[in-house]
């Protein structure tokens, strides 16, 4: 599968079939491509924690707040990804620049990882919705959770939904 063809199959799975762990050689790639993914001064400013068995539920359950992410509970991995220090060419650029480069490198991180995900044809879905301190006592974490990404397979029938997108000219302007 080429980049273009992840991309577009590639969707935020609601739906996980149970029945089904991830096979360890999988999990493997997906976390390699996290780490080859690009950061400020290669700093990698985060920590991914994986979530299974009854970790993976505990952290599921800390998403669901509200009537929110009732599907987590479904997906046998859950990736948790928490912050850590900047290193000191990365604190200084976000400083000057008053940039969050942290942020940007746990989303571009995440990106690799779901799109990591559909190259070896699981589902993902990153949340933002989640419980911080419940989390962080799962996991033994001192800092802050950013995100957590639910991975395990599509049930059998979910389809691939049409992708609402803007329109090409309303996201992308041209200057010369």
């Amino acid at each position: 599968m080429n980049f273009t063809e992840i991309a577009v199959n590639r969707q935020s799975c609601r739906s996980f079939d149970e029945t089904r762990m991830i096979e360890p050689e999988k999990l493997d790639a997906i976390l390699a491509s996290a780490r080859l993914s690009p950061s400020a001064c290669n700093g990698q400013p985060y920590h991914i924690t994986v979530c299974r068995g009854q970790a993976a539920k505990d952290v599921a359950r800390a998403t669901t707040g509200m009537g929110m992410n009732k599907f987590a509970h479904q997906a046998p991995v859950q990736l948790v990804i928490s912050e850590e220090d900047y290193v000191a060419s990365a604190a200084l650029g976000a400083r000057i620049k008053k940039n969050d480069y942290r942020s940007i490198d746990i989303g571009i991180a995440a990106a690799f990882i779901t799109a990591e995900a559909a190259a070896q044809g699981l589902g993902s879905c990153i949340l933002g919705w989640f419980d911080n301190e419940k989390i962080r006592e799962i996991c033994g974490l001192e800092k802050p959770v950013r995100l957590v990404i639910c991975l395990g397979y599509p049930k059998e029938g979910d389809a691939l939904r049409p992708k609402k997108r803007k329109e090409m000219d309303a996201l992308v302007s041209w200057k010369e």
